[in-house]
């Protein structure tokens, strides 16, 4: 575990990542070593093992936990003696970088985009409150048309940024939006798929917050309001599925079942437009009513395509 500023988790995670990598590499580079040496069959078997699933998790803990048990016991042999130094880089680590959506969106974008164009196993969980909030309350990138935020007074007049949609057109990203109030077991799902996918993964997850403006004891029944207006549609994208020829997107969510005004009538920061200026708080709604609505059409046609109408992972097919 790490701390950072607010605006640099990403670059700050990947070097944790890298740093971690390098190591292992050179710790592989020994096993090698050893396996080209006149090394006893047991400990070779479970350094074959170890080097054949260092990328997995349980198989090579599973080794590693063998090679804890032999290594002490190959006295004068400085190869191995070394190999056992490093015995705390044994099991494959895991890396989640976390941030909010003005690192995500914003600040720290050029340092998430980063992240996820390298190819790398890392992880990446949003908490999207749909403001800054841990500077006051500015508005984001990630805030919805319509809200009341500082330097959006009148409300914002734009709509809020897909990073999900910019994320899929990589070819080679994991991507998920979930609500745990609307579906915990679609959010488990997601981050299981996420921890198990072999390259960066990207998890947006609704997160209420204070700048809302309404009782956050009331938070989780929010977030299914959230989804059930169609104003945070859940979906997962694995593409893996599309390379086993499958349509990689998953709408997991029903076609909204409510207006997005109803949703949007319990929040502070829409009701407050209302009050102020009603004419334009009635116009922004329709424009985010009619935004909502072609979203939702897109994720819902995405659902329906082929495997070949979405982006090849380059590194597989």
């Amino acid at each position: 575990w790490g701390n950072s500023l607010f605006e640099d988790p990403a670059e700050f995670t990947y070097g944790m990542f890298l740093g971690i990598f390098h190591q292992r590499r050179k710790l592989a580079d020994l096993v090698r070593e050893a396996l080209a040496a006149d090394t006893p069959g047991e400990v070779k078997d479970a350094l074959q093992g170890w080097l054949d699933n260092m990328k997995d998790p349980i198989g090579s803990r599973k080794y590693g936990d063998q090679l804890k048990a032999l290594l002490p016991a190959q006295n004068g042999n400085p190869l191995l003696a070394k190999i056992a130094e490093k015995s705390k880089l044994f099991t494959k680590k895991s890396f989640w970088i976390f941030a909010g959506d003005g690192a995500a969106y914003d600040i720290g974008y050029g340092g998430v985009d980063h992240v996820l164009a390298t190819n790398e196993d890392i992880n990446l969980l949003i908490m999207d409150t749909e403001v800054y909030s841990n500077t006051g309350g500015q508005m984001s990138k990630s805030t919805p048309l319509g809200a009341v935020a500082k330097f959006a007074a009148g409300g914002k007049t734009i709509g809020k940024k897909d990073v999900a949609q910019q994320a899929i057109a990589y070819g080679n990203v994991y991507v998920a939006r979930v609500a745990f109030g609307a579906n915990p077991q679609q959010t488990l799902q997601a981050l299981r798929e996420a921890e198990a996918y072999p390259g960066p993964s990207l998890i947006i997850a609704y997160s209420h917050c204070i700048a809302h403006g309404f009782n956050l004891e009331q938070g989780l029944q929010q977030q299914k309001r959230a989804v059930d207006s169609g104003h945070w549609p859940l979906i997962r994208y694995n593409p893996l599925i599309r390379e086993a020829g499958g349509n990689p997107f998953t709408l997991d969510s029903l076609r909204p079942t409510m207006p997005l005004m109803e949703y949007r009538k319990i929040e502070g920061r829409f009701k407050q437009l209302a009050r102020d200026n009603p004419q334009e708080a009635e116009r922004l709604s329709r424009i985010a009513e009619q935004a909502a609505r072609l979203r939702w059409d897109v994720y819902e046609k995405m659902s329906l395509r082929h495997a070949e109408e979405f982006p090849a992972d380059g590194r597989r097919d």
